[in-house]
């Protein structure tokens, strides 16, 4: 099932500079074969639920094998039965809202 959604992974206790262990979410998210759009406060994800799912595991793992010890995780997911959803799709009917 294709899922679009927004994660925030946040890392607790490890320091002021929290991009090194972003990037390594970010990057683990894309090496599973998600797309991700960056954003100030997470990072949108559209992909299949299992293969999100997997990935948000290996991303606790590899920031584990970072010294990270306690992981927050903020998850949103939307799924659709009447049509496949689409970060793209869900953005341009907004942008034709504000156009008109």
């Amino acid at each position: 099932m294709k899922v679009i959604g927004m994660v925030s992974i946040i890392p607790i206790g490890s320091g002021m500079s929290l991009s090194p262990y972003i990037a390594t979410c970010v990057r683990t998210l894309r090496e599973a074969g998600l797309h991700c759009e960056l954003h100030a406060e997470g990072t949108n994800v559209e992909g299949q639920w299992e293969t999100l799912c997997t990935a948000l595991r290996q991303c606790f793992e590899r920031l584990q094998d970072q010294g990270v010890q306690r992981i927050s995780v903020l998850l949103k997911v939307e799924m659709r039965s009447d049509r496949e959803p689409s970060l793209e799709a869900a953005r341009r009917s907004v942008e034709s809202k504000l156009a008109g």
